[in-house]
C-alpha cells in the first residue's frame, strides 16, 4: 500500500511531538512536513532528541506551500489558528484533523463565548465530523475535516453512552468528576504547571465553567432524548499524563430492577468490538498508568443502590488528543484503525 504523505502543523507541543512519535513507525504514513514559523529550519531531532535516528526532518515555514503537498494534515495548535488555514488546504484536498476546539462546537455563538474569539470559516464548520470514532465511526470515514474531542469529553461521552443510549438513567443529573496530568494545560511557561507548583498538590478547576462542558453537553444531547444536566469538575493532578473522570448517574426507576450484571452485560455489548475501550469486570479499580503512552481507554462499573458509577481513565495526550486523532485519520483513508496505534500501555 502506497503511504500517504503527513503534515502537522504545531509540533514544538506535547501533542504535537506525540502525533510525531506515534505517525514515525505508521505502516501507511510518511511524515513530509512539520511546521513551525519560530523554530522553521531546526532539526525536529535537535529539539526532541528522543527522535533521533527516527524523524529526520527539519522544521518547515507554514507559508512555503509545502503543507499543499499533503494528503492530511494534522493541527496540534491553539485555537483559532486551524479555522485560518484549514479552508485553503480543503480547497487543495487536503484532509484536515484538528486537535484544537475551532471544528468541536457546531455552534458558533458558543464557541465563541467559550473561546473569546469569532469563528472565522462558519461554513466550513459545517461540514466539520466530530471524531470520536467508537460513536461517529461511519460519519469520520467519510470526512474531510475532522474536529477532534478533547480529552476529558472523551472520558464523559464514552462512560455515560450506554447508559443513555438505552435510556437507563436520569440525563439531567449527571456528574464528572474528572482529573488531568499537567500535560494537559500544553508545553508553555505558566506558574501553575512548574513543578514546584503543581508538585505534592491537587486542585480544582473551571467549576464555575469549563470549556469542554458544551462540547461535552453537544455530543451527549445526541445520545438521549431527555433533557441532559451535566455537572462537570476538572482537577489537576501531579503528574504528567494520566486522565482519571469518575461519572454518577441515577438509574431511572423502570432501570433500577436491572442486576449488576446486566448493567455490566449492557457496556461490554457495547464496546465489545472497540479495539481502544476495554471494559474490566464489575467492581474493578482502573489505573492511570494501565493506559500510560496507550491510545487505550478503560470502564470500570460500580453501583450504590440507585446510582451507577463509571470509572474510565486514558492517557490524555494520546487517546485523549494525538492517538485519537491518528485513530480518526486511519478510518479516514480505510487503514486498519489499529495502524501505528496498537502499542502496550508503558509499565512502571
Amino acid at each position: 500500500m502506497q503511504k500517504i504523505k503527513v503534515g502537522i502543523v504545531g509540533g514544538t507541543g506535547y501533542t504535537g511531538v506525540e502525533l510525531l512519535r506515534l505517525l514515525a513507525h505508521h505502516p501507511y504514513a510518511q511524515l513530509h512536513a512539520i511546521t513551525s514559523r519560530t523554530e522553521a529550519g531546526v532539526p525536529v531531532a535537535q529539539m526532541f532528541p528522543s527522535l533521533r535516528g527516527v524523524v529526520d526532518l527539519a522544521f518547515s515555514d507554514p507559508a512555503s506551500g509545502i503543507l499543499n503537498e499533503c494528503d492530511v494534515v494534522f493541527f496540534a495548535t491553539p485555537h483559532g489558528v486551524a479555522m485560518a488555514q484549514a479552508p485553503a488546504l480543503l480547497d487543495k484536498g487536503v484532509r484536515v484533523i484538528d486537535l484544537g476546539a475551532d471544528f468541536r462546537l457546531q455552534d458558533t455563538a458558543v464557541f465563541e463565548q467559550c473561546y473569546k474569539l469569532p469563528h472565522a470559516c462558519a461554513d466550513v464548520l459545517k461540514n466539520a465530523v466530530y471524531g470520536l470514532p467508537e460513536l461517529n465511526r461511519e460519519a469520520v470515514r467519510q470526512a474531510k475535516l475532522i474536529g477532534n474531542p478533547g480529552c476529558y469529553p472523551t472520558t464523559m461521552q464514552l462512560g455515560f453512552y450506554p447508559l443513555l443510549k438505552n435510556n437507563l438513567v436520569d440525563a439531567g443529573q449527571l456528574i464528572a468528576d474528572c482529573k488531568s496530568g499537567v500535560s494537559g494545560a500544553g508545553r508553555k511557561a505558566e506558574v501553575a504547571t512548574l513543578f514546584s507548583e503543581a508538585s505534592d498538590s491537587m486542585k480544582a478547576y473551571g467549576v464555575s465553567g469549563h470549556r469542554h462542558t458544551p462540547e461535552t453537553l453537544e455530543q451527549l444531547r445526541k445520545m438521549t432524548a431527555q433533557d441532559v444536566g451535566l455537572i462537570f469538575t476538572p482537577h489537576l493532578i501531579p503528574m504528567i499524563r494520566g486522565m482519571h473522570s469518575t461519572l454518577y448517574a441515577k438509574l431511572l426507576p423502570e432501570a433500577q430492577h436491572l442486576s449488576n450484571e446486566d448493567l455490566q452485560s449492557i457496556f461490554e455489548t457495547t464496546y465489545v468490538s472497540e479495539p481502544f475501550v476495554d471494559v474490566m469486570p464489575f467492581g474493578s479499580h482502573p489505573e492511570t498508568r494501565s493506559t500510560r503512552a496507550s491510545n487505550m481507554l478503560r470502564i470500570a462499573l460500580h453501583r450504590h443502590g440507585d446510582t451507577v458509577i463509571v470509572l474510565v481513565v486514558q492517557d490524555n495526550l494520546v487517546k485523549g488528543a494525538a492517538g485519537q486523532a491518528v485513530q480518526n485519520m486511519n478510518v479516514m483513508f480505510g487503514f486498519d484503525e489499529t495502524a501505528g496505534i496498537n502499542m502496550l500501555p508503558v509499565m512502571p
